[in-house]
């Protein structure tokens, strides 16, 4: 593909990059599309003009994206596959949607037409040809289409620049490899980017003892280009519970903003031409942080005999602890470790010291012998947190708050004392993140703390200017008569409303439109949270005889896999497949429940951790995807036959076949991922690659970056040098759009890396038995469209298409609905593209082409059908 992507220090207002565009042209001086179409307006980041408005047109706010063509040279030729644009499609076939058809070029000579896909096999291809894809709509071609050559290897690698190995405080050398990937259009030329999490070689679980390096985020072009990396600091610990980041269009300026936890000494390092760093800033710090005296050069990093002396402080304040003072708990700490009462309170330093000591070495090696708190190291358990915004082009600091809510402690409250495993720093932070359209058309970013006991979200719309919050739910702290011996999972939190959120969260959650009212809630495990933050329902059952309470009503609770998606196409709706880990304590090992109500649809105890579970479409003679989980849970169909014990693997899944059936992505740790069909055997080895996040074997990323309706696979190769790119070459019949234009889809890809990375669904059925009138025709609003208009309106200046008078009064109208929009007004913009559009197809005076008048009205008429025109 042609390399893409342009640094930009400042961001354009939605509208703006239009008028970079037009003004010259307005003024006479002609300008090469592609250049006017991608400059960068005025800034809006902090000290730069006011944010837009919240307002605009009324329809979902998807991506304005290319075509998206890929060629792949195969031992039987070059195979083609491009998108289908969500604006192009008119409506159902028998074999898949209806809309616009394509002509495929080949050496600028007509190869084929395509109408029942958006594939091609070029059987006779020379090794050095050249293709491009023009969209045809009632017999005409609307658009030119860009130019690209085969990828020769079969695949292609995204080059990286790894950073250089670290060493940590005690001494202990650490390297990096590429980890999860997300993608974003930072640069709004309808183009991905990729943006790439390193992981430290000592990355850590959360509950796991030990330093780790600092986590970088670096967002690539698709030549490899580096825009910028981020350095998280030290102050950031490594590993995947920890830092979950968003990329998104979340102001609708039509590229894509980057949003995730930050910390004093989060930096941001941008480079030039040949990958040099020419700068570093670092993120702002708020004014009451720095007049308390924090700083970017503190380490809030824990030493061994640092926590020692962290334990002492907190025992020295024991007395003046709320919990303490309000009689929930012992008002000694003898008491709370049972032993004979010695000490006077509030302790003296001597004692609070002989208490530590006996914590560490007596009292928690009793409870458990993985009690190793003397080797204690490497957590951050104090300082401030931040959550920032960055420019995704510039990787430019936008706006840093308080991150919410804090901490509060190093886990005493959050129960991490209490279990006989003692694990300070563990529930505390456990977050993850996603984004959900709460009003069913913008896009807000939700962050979540907790999950085991105390239960936190926190949804914000990003408006250009400033971060402002949509709703805040808190559980509340589950109570504890005893932090040092108690079990604090699966009781109520004590907020009223919020209460029974605790432990119902998972690794992983999910964003959709469960209930049908147009906008998305969140699938936090076995809860859902509706858009507007209050509890849809929390889900628990009857425990059955076998269990350790058997007929009590018990949360489903906790579990590592959860999938949300049209499972059975019989019942109206979405479904939800999770499996438990709460053991004797989860009445069900594994679960299907209605989306919209949490109804169990079928599951079945285990009394064990079921650890993993998995969807898909694995047997076309079965209508529905089927579902399976490890252990003793076997495979099931969506109507929940039991079909039997062997079942196909749990790491990831990928829609990789020409028939719309399921694949498997397998490999983790050392083994070499592959791409396994359940009745065909292997379908892919990915030599010399890597998945990622230890036994999870989890792929950097699974989405529908380009090309056809189906997901490309996108690994690291072995020593972190590329992220491998691969495309599923079977030549299908089936045209569907592309998935990135089904919202539910969308918002899967912002979360799919979110800590336990878990598989993307769209909000329909998706299988070999797809029934085509089910797909929904996208109707939604792509910012950049006006700006998309008016890059092809430049090109054809450019080409003499459009000459003389008319490049006025074309440009004119399409000015000032960039202008409109500039100020949030749809409704004017849309009757300044209805100028547009008479002009185009009766302009007085001036050259206006016949295939400029075909391509300047179709998509003229697709930017007016998305503001509602």
């Amino acid at each position: 593909m042609t390399p893409h992507g342009q640094r930009s220090a400042t961001r354009a207002r939605p509208g703006r990059r239009a008028l970079a565009l037009l003004s010259p042209l307005l003024a006479g001086t002609l300008v090469a599309g592609a250049a006017g179409a991608h400059a960068a307006g005025p800034g809006k980041g902090p000290g730069g003009p006011p944010g837009p408005p919240d307002r605009g047109p009324s329809a979902i706010q998807l991506e304005n994206l290319d075509r998206g063509l890929v060629a792949v040279a195969t031992d039987e030729g070059n195979f083609l596959s491009w998108r289908l644009l969500g604006h192009e499609v008119t409506g159902h076939g028998d074999t898949g949607m209806t809309g616009a058809d394509f002509n495929v070029y080949r050496d600028g000579e007509l190869l084929a037409t395509v109408t029942d896909s958006t594939n091609h096999l070029d059987a006779d291809a020379d090794p050095g040809a050249r293709y491009r894809v023009a969209a045809v709509v009632d017999g005409v071609e609307v658009d030119a289409g860009e130019e690209v050559a085969p990828w020769s290897e079969g695949y292609y690698d995204l080059p990286l620049t790894k950073p250089a190995d670290g060493v940590t405080p005690v001494g202990e050398r650490y390297t990096y490899s590429a980890n999860d990937v997300s993608v974003g259009d930072v640069t709004g030329d309808g183009r991905y980017e990729f943006i790439v999490k390193w992981d430290p070689s000592n990355s850590k679980d959360v509950s796991q003892r030990g330093y780790t390096g600092n986590v970088y985020i670096d967002t690539y072009t698709f030549d490899g280009t580096l825009l910028h990396r981020i350095d998280l600091g030290v102050n950031i610990r490594a590993g995947a519970h920890y830092t979950q980041f968003l990329v998104y269009d979340f102001d609708g300026d039509g590229r894509s903003e980057m949003m995730f936890k930050t910390a004093p000494g989060t930096k941001i390092i941008n480079y030039d031409e040949s990958g040099a760093p020419v700068s570093e800033q670092y993120i702002t710090m708020p004014e009451e942080d720095l007049a308390a005296g924090w700083s970017h050069e503190d380490d809030y990093r824990l030493s061994a005999s640092g926590y020692r002396d962290h334990v002492i402080g907190m025992f020295l304040d024991w007395h003046e602890h709320p919990e303490v003072v309000e009689g929930n708990w012992p008002a000694t700490l003898e008491a709370a470790f049972g032993i004979e009462n010695r000490y006077d309170y509030p302790l003296s330093r001597s004692d609070a010291e002989e208490l530590a000591d006996h914590f560490l070495d007596e009292y928690a090696p009793s409870r458990s012998g993985n009690n190793r708190l003397r080797e204690f190291e490497g957590f951050i358990v104090d300082g401030p947190e931040y959550l920032t915004v960055f420019d995704g082009a510039s990787g430019a600091e936008l706006e840093t708050i308080e991150y919410k809510p804090g901490r509060h402690d190093d886990g005493l409250m959050w129960g991490d004392y209490a279990m006989s495993r003692i694990e300070p720093g563990n529930r505390v932070d456990r977050f993850l993140a996603g984004v959900a359209y709460l009003d069913g058309t913008h896009p807000s970013a939700v962050f979540a703390r907790g999950y085991y006991t105390r239960t936190t979200l926190v949804a914000y719309r990003w408006n250009g200017e400033k971060l402002v919050e949509d709703w805040y739910v808190d559980s509340g702290w589950t109570p504890m008569s005893n932090p040092f011996n108690d079990s604090p999972h699966g009781v109520d939190g004590t907020d009223p409303e919020y209460g029974s959120l605790t432990t119902q969260g998972f690794h992983s959650l999910a964003t959709a439109d469960v209930d049908g009212d147009g906008r998305q809630e969140i699938i936090y495990g076995s809860a859902t949270i509706d858009h507007d933050g209050s509890v849809l329902y929390s889900s628990f059952a009857e425990a059955p005889p076998q269990s350790a309470a058997p007929g009590e009503m018990l949360r489903l609770g906790h579990g590592d896999a959860m999938h949300v998606a049209d499972i059975d196409p019989s019942r109206p709706g979405l479904e939800i497949y999770t499996v438990h880990e709460g053991g004797p304590w989860a009445p069900l090992g594994f679960a299907l429940r209605d989306a919209a109500t949490g109804e169990i649809l079928y599951g079945g105890y285990t009394g064990v951790d079921t650890g993993r579970g998995m969807v898909g479409d694995i047997d076309p003679s079965r209508p529905g995807l089927e579902t399976w989980g490890s252990g003793s849970v076997g495979l099931w169909s969506a109507d929940g036959e039991r079909l039997g014990d062997r079942i196909p693997g749990t790491n990831m899944s990928i829609r990789w076949a020409a028939d719309m059936t399921t694949q498997l992505v397998n490999g983790a740790i050392d083994v070499t991922p592959t791409i396994d069909d359940w009745q065909r055997g292997r379908l892919l080895t990915a030599t010399d690659t890597r998945t990622n996040n230890h036994t999870k074997g989890n792929p950097s990323l699974v989405a529908d970056i380009f090309g056809d309706w189906r997901e490309e696979l996108v690994v690291r190769t072995t020593d972190s040098s590329a992220l491998r790119i691969f495309v599923s070459t079977e030549v299908t019949d089936r045209k569907l759009y592309t998935l990135m234009h089904d919202p539910m889809y969308r918002t899967g890809v912002a979360w799919q890396q979110t800590t336990y990375n878990q598989p993307t669904y769209p909000a329909f059925h998706l299988g070999s038995g797809l029934d085509w009138s089910t797909v929904p025709i996208p109707e939604y609003w792509a910012p950049g469209s006006v700006d998309a208009l008016g890059s092809r309106l430049a090109d054809l200046i450019d080409s003499g298409d459009v000459a003389g008078a008319a490049v006025q009064r074309l440009g004119k109208p399409l000015e000032q609905a960039a202008r409109h929009l500039d100020r949030g007004d749809a409704k004017a913009a849309a009757k300044a593209i209805e100028q547009f559009l008479h002009q185009v197809e009766k302009p007085r005076g001036g050259t206006v082409s016949d295939a400029a008048r075909a391509s300047l009205g179709h998509h003229g008429s697709v930017v007016l059908r998305m503001l509602g025109g």
